[in-house]
């Protein structure tokens, strides 16, 4: 008798735990009734983000309005929803000539685009090259 007077609170307290959180969650209104756009973008030199110390970081929140620490959040936000949230799209412009030296510069992105999960890694040959895609984006 006493094994089942014990499993019972202890049931009770575990669905108490367990459940009484979700309880203010079904009564709650949505914040926005735009999707989430929500990025971390980070810069550092190097190859690989395994091994890169990131050496400049920002936000960028695109929705419903561009917010964040990201320099020019606006023109970044317009530039991704340009491309539709794709990354590999931002080309780099013709009328820019650099050096073939080598001094990798990653660049990541790590967030939500449109409710969508992103997770994004580019190395650059060089700052140049980099600079060279013309989107503010990747300006910070």
């Amino acid at each position: 008798m006493r094994n089942t007077a014990r499993w019972a609170a202890t049931l009770a307290l575990t669905a108490t735990a367990v459940c009484g959180p979700l309880t203010g969650a079904a009564q709650a209104a949505p914040e926005s009734l735009y999707a989430p756009s929500a990025l971390v973008l980070t810069v550092g030199h190097g190859d690989s983000a395994a091994t890169v110390t990131p050496a400049r970081a920002v936000t960028l929140n695109c929705a419903p309005t561009p917010s964040g620490t990201h320099p020019a959040a606006a023109r970044a936000c317009a530039e991704m929803r340009a491309v539709g949230g794709d990354l590999d799209a931002f080309a780099a412009r013709d009328d820019v000539q650099c050096t073939k030296e080598y001094d990798p510069v990653l660049v990541t992105v790590d967030g939500v685009w449109q409710g969508r999960r992103v997770a994004y890694e580019r190395t650059f040959a060089n700052e140049c090259v980099k600079g060279s895609l013309g989107a503010s984006l990747f300006a910070f």
